[in-house]
């Protein structure tokens, strides 16, 4: 789904694009103790829960009904029916179709000055039996739930407002070429409304199992502290650690190539990315709400 260009800092080797020339992918480098913890940490974390605005049952729910639909590769029945169902559920909301069949689903809440975009996508690698339960389910249905509460939220008067998007095609026709054949969503949603748009955050990979997600290094530094400050004032400090990750190729790197401040929630520590075993049993219902919390956290102080 994601292609990778460069190494962490702290690594010393360079990480191949997107699974690039067949070879499996293989987990982001961390530095040595992150990567211990990320394997022996238990999935309940020590961090007590603060607040309680995100509804985890009612984001699990939706996360379920993505997985039984089976898969949702970009353009197909699956994925129509989906992007109905996320149109439901924006606040606001209306398609942009897209070449080839594709359409990006948008919701919107009012606010002052420029928006603030939310983003996930919502198809999965067009491959056999791949249901993408945190490739692209969790981002969505924690995007549609922050979203949900959100609406309710009283916000001060200055608050930016917020556009939530869908992305279709996400996932590369090519992974050879995957910022050329994928972000078939993201780049001219981009193209379009980049100048228009204050920053983004983009949910990729935050429902798996022992969530750990360490800053991307294309991510907004700021941004990212602030995320990781919401994230103690609500009690999910444990899944943002202070590590780091090398630069990942995703949804927000349209947005970033035309100057939007952009963050990425990515735990790319994941064994079974695009692989059949990203289904109910690879996600966590406590990870999508300790990740959840500090996204709307976040949200409602921007």
């Amino acid at each position: 789904m994601i292609s990778r260009m460069l190494a962490a800092l702290t690594c010393a080797f360079l990480l191949g694009a997107c699974g690039g020339g067949g070879n499996d992918p293989q987990p982001v480098a961390q530095t040595p103790q992150a990567a211990v913890e990320a394997t022996t940490a238990p999935d309940a974390t020590a961090s007590a829960k603060k607040v309680d605005r995100f509804n985890e049952d009612r984001a699990w729910s939706m996360l379920e009904y993505q997985v039984k639909l089976g898969p949702r590769p970009a353009g197909s029945e699956k994925s129509k029916q989906l992007a109905a169902y996320i149109e439901k559920r924006l606040p606001n909301a209306h398609v942009e179709k897209l070449p080839g069949g594709l359409q990006n689903v948008v919701g919107k809440i009012p606010g002052k000055g420029k928006p603030i975009v939310l983003a996930a996508h919502y198809d999965t690698k067009d491959i056999p039996d791949f249901v993408g339960a945190n490739d692209g389910a969790g981002g969505t249905a924690q995007m549609l739930e922050i979203a949900r509460v959100l609406q309710k939220t009283k916000r001060s008067k200055n608050a930016s407002p917020i556009w939530f998007v869908a992305f279709d095609g996400e996932e590369a026709t090519d992974d050879a070429d995957f910022y050329g054949t994928g972000l078939r969503g993201s780049k001219p949603f981009a193209k379009k409304y980049a100048k228009k748009i204050k920053e983004l955050v983009l949910l990729d990979f935050v429902a798996n199992k022992q969530l750990a997600i360490p800053y991307e290094a294309s991510s907004n530094a700021e941004m990212w502290a602030d995320l990781r400050e919401a994230a103690e004032r609500v009690g999910s400090d444990s899944a943002f650690p202070d590590t780091q990750q090398g630069v990942v190729e995703d949804d927000h790197t349209p947005f970033l190539r035309r100057g939007v401040p952009s963050i990425d929630l990515i735990d790319f520590n994941f064994p079974c990315w695009h692989k059949p075993c990203d289904d109910l049993t690879a996600v966590s219902k406590t990870s999508l709400d300790k990740s959840g919390e500090a996204v709307l956290e976040f949200l409602r102080n921007r």
